[in-house]
């Protein structure tokens, strides 16, 4: 009854949030693919989503197939890659920069089931906060570079890996503890804590403070996640970390979360690529592998659009 294409089509759903932008990825119509739901639809005699809404809302039988294409369709992807090994062209170099300390958290994981699926494969890592790591992409030093912060250059293509939001984090008895939202002016008279990089490159200047034409009282860097919510627990400034960063402290009381403006500050991750190396296998199931392992092991990420 059930088919690999229904997972397929039920899994670009939850990532596009909408029957057009699912036909486009998965290239058919939108009539085919209304037609391909409803088709299973009635196999089942069970709705599996409810239409006409924006996010897209699964039933609890849309959600139960949902989990059958999270444990099949990596699965189905790993036979994949084993059978590409076979026919070859396994060999190759992922040379790889990350612009964000936070991104490790899920990003090890991610190289180490890499590695051990593509041991052909060179693999290397570093850090993007001591160079340009864009530019070092497009010249063929770097293969693949994480970023939040991508920027127009011949060759690359940006894809799309998760969005969060990003949160301020104050000390639990500090006076915007008790607002529902920050706004920038809450934070003239703060210390604010950031990673050791441009302030072009932070959103909490670039979307929040900035456009409002406000300046913190004071900058602190630090290059350490950790040592920053020690700072921020001990009263000593506030900093700005993406929603899952924060979430193993705030969840267990250690420093208090908070919104940036009424709807909050969101933003996306993306994989920059140079447009020669998208159709790589490797590339392609790193991509694949880094998607599944984010929405595994972070909290509060949601489907990029893009």
């Amino acid at each position: 009854m059930l088919e690999l294409r229904h997972l397929k089509t039920l899994h670009a759903l939850r990532e596009a949030d909408s029957l057009v932008e699912a036909a486009e990825r998965l290239h058919l119509t939108q009539s085919a693919l209304s037609h391909q739901f409803k088709e299973l639809e009635d196999r089942l005699g069970l709705s599996l989503f409810i239409r006409k809404t924006k996010p897209v809302r699964f039933t609890s039988a849309g959600l139960r197939l949902l989990q059958l294409a999270d444990s099949v369709l990596p699965q189905l992807r790993g036979a994949e890659r084993d059978l590409a090994r076979l026919a070859g062209g396994t060999a190759g170099r992922l040379h790889m920069a990350i612009e964000c300390h936070s991104c490790f958290q899920w990003l090890m994981p991610t190289i180490d089931q890499f590695r051990d699926a593509w041991p052909e494969v060179e693999l290397d890592l570093a850090s993007g906060f001591s160079f340009a790591p864009l530019p070092a992409l497009a010249r063929g030093d770097l293969d693949l570079v994480v970023t939040s912060d991508p920027v127009d250059l011949a060759g690359i293509t940006y894809v799309p890996l998760f969005t969060y939001e990003a949160l301020l984090a104050v000390d639990n008895h500090h006076a915007l503890a008790g607002k529902s939202c920050i706004v920038p002016d809450d934070l003239a008279s703060q210390t604010l804590i950031t990673y050791p990089v441009e302030r072009d490159r932070l959103d909490i200047f670039t979307r929040f403070l900035e456009p409002a034409d406000v300046e913190p009282a004071q900058i602190r860097t630090s290059e350490l996640t950790v040592m920053m919510m020690q700072l921020v627990a001990s009263g000593r400034g506030v900093c700005c970390l993406p929603n899952w960063a924060l979430h193993e402290y705030s969840s267990r009381g250690y420093v208090t979360a908070k919104r940036l403006g009424e709807k909050g500050l969101y933003c996306t991750l993306f994989a920059a690529i140079r447009a020669d190396m998208l159709d790589a296998p490797f590339m392609r199931d790193f991509l694949l592998t880094a998607k599944d392992t984010s929405f595994a092991t972070l909290e509060g990420v949601s489907a990029a659009k893009g």
